[in-house]
């Protein structure tokens, strides 16, 4: 028993698992749609920042 409280995090990792699945297959569709449309539009805003900073017609610095 006390093997199974000392490892604690499998647990943890596991109900994060049952979690995630619960989610996905939840009847609610409009929640989750709405959050994973929100992940990807949050996603994709961030490649478009970060990317944004790249020119590749202009000559790179030499280091």
């Amino acid at each position: 028993m006390s093997g199974k409280k000392a490892e604690g995090r499998p647990s943890s990792v596991v109900g994060w698992i049952n979690t995630a699945c619960r989610f996905a297959t939840d009847r609610n569709d409009f929640r989750r749609n709405l959050l994973v449309n929100l992940g990807l539009f949050a996603a994709g805003v961030w490649i478009a920042r970060n990317l944004s900073d790249f020119d590749l017609m202009s000559p790179q610095p030499i280091t």
